[in-house]
């Protein structure tokens, strides 16, 4: 039987530590989704070089590789509640007195990104509840399963009494649906991380996306390679929007800056990756890698460790594994980040909602990748934590903090 959390100032319920792959997350766009026969997890490379194709759009590239240089609204010791001037949802009519009733429908806890958003979350939900804005979130998992989570928010809306909806969605296009049947009880819906087919939803929170994610790590890669120098590009699973998204805006300027690239899914397993590294290795030399995630990247090194050769040109994430190993390392290295602090934004932007103040339609929160100059700042910070952790996990004022976070025990 699957787990049901519910998550209130009564109940805590111990949720199974999910052990199915998923993505980190998902970005602004409502590209059409792939064909029903794409690749799965489990193949290894690419079987198509130009599938990129079909999940790029000029457009949605175009104006996050403006956003990635745009000013945000807010405090920036606040990024979590930072915003991108643009269109406001007027949420007067939900404004109303005592504590709400949350309902959260969540892709997954599966991998390292998630299962630290969602301790941060409980973290953020402990401090409303303290101050009367929430009184539970009931939680429901649909462990990477689409049809799964279409069952989970019918299920919400059946019961009829939820105050409002958060989802984060598994899939872009199959859960545009049931968001639409939410947002049609008229109760406030919170759409974060990972995008829908509809602008239903009164606010839909994510940072910049994975078209700025892939611009940020393919030129720091072309800036730091010769024409004609061969890429490995290790990524997790297809169908992703964001990891789609990444990928295709990566291989397009790769493309036109005439460095060789070649993708792998990898499933995020690390002997996988060391695999696919080494045999690359035995067939000639490799300059950089580009990487999708984060996880996985040690392996990725240590292949070049084992191989007896020099370190690559490389890009990661700010996972602490990838930071720790980019420091004792010494290589040229880049972390892009795809904000984890955005985890604590719904439920902030509830507490506005259920006080009548407007927030954005779009949500879009700063996005900066960890250069080598910063990698010292965010490793002393985050001294302690495992290496599971997001560096920009954004909870440091937060309850508990740090030990909750090094114990990592899923709420």
């Amino acid at each position: 039987m699957r787990t049901r959390i519910l998550t209130g100032p009564l109940v805590a319920t111990a949720a199974t530590m999910l052990l199915a792959l998923t993505a980190c997350s998902t970005d602004s766009s409502v590209d059409d989704p792939p064909a029903a026969n794409e690749p799965t997890a489990n193949d290894t490379e690419s079987p198509d070089s130009d599938s990129s194709g079909e999940w790029f759009d000029q457009a949605v590239y175009d104006t996050q590789f403006e956003q990635r240089s745009a000013s945000f609204e807010g405090d920036p010791s606040q990024p979590y509640l930072q915003y991108i001037d643009g269109d406001m949802t007027d949420t007067s009519e939900f404004a109303s007195d005592g504590a709400k009733k949350v309902c959260f429908a969540n892709a997954s806890i599966s991998n390292p990104w998630r299962q630290t958003g969602w301790i941060t979350m409980n973290q953020q939900l402990k401090e409303l509840q303290d101050s009367g804005v929430i009184d539970t979130m009931e939680t429901r998992d649909a462990s990477d399963d689409d049809n799964t989570q279409i069952s989970d928010i019918d299920y919400f809306i059946d019961e009829g009494n939820c105050d409002a909806f958060v989802i984060s969605p598994n899939s872009t296009a199959a859960l545009t649906p049931a968001v639409e049947r939410a947002c049609e009880t008229g109760k406030p819906v919170v759409v974060f991380d990972r995008g829908v087919q509809t602008d239903c939803a009164t606010t839909f929170i994510h940072p910049i996306g994975g078209y700025a994610w892939g611009i940020d790590t393919a030129e720091f890669l072309i800036d730091n390679l010769e024409e004609g120098d061969k890429v490995v590009a290790l990524r997790i699973l297809p169908g992703v929007d964001v990891l789609e998204h990444r990928w295709a805006a990566a291989e397009k300027l790769f493309d036109e800056a005439g460095i060789e690239a070649k993708d792998y899914f990898t499933g995020a397993d690390p002997s996988e990756i060391k695999k696919i590294i080494s045999d690359e290795l035995a067939t000639g030399d490799v300059q950089g890698i580009w990487m999708d995630a984060g996880d996985g990247a040690a392996a990725a090194i240590e292949a070049f460790e084992d191989a007896g050769k020099d370190y690559p040109v490389m890009t990661g994430e700010d996972e602490m594994s990838f930071l720790r190993k980019w420091e004792e390392t010494g290589l040229n290295g880049l972390a892009p980040v795809y904000s984890n602090f955005q985890w604590r934004t719904p439920l902030l932007a509830l507490e506005k909602i259920f006080a009548g103040e407007e927030v954005p339609a779009e949500w879009v929160l700063p996005q900066a990748p960890i250069t080598e100059g910063e990698r010292s700042e965010f490793l002393e910070a985050n001294d302690g934590m495992p290496d599971g952790h997001y560096a920009k996990f954004g909870g440091e004022e937060l309850d508990g903090y740090p030990e909750v976070w090094q114990q990592r025990t899923m709420p």
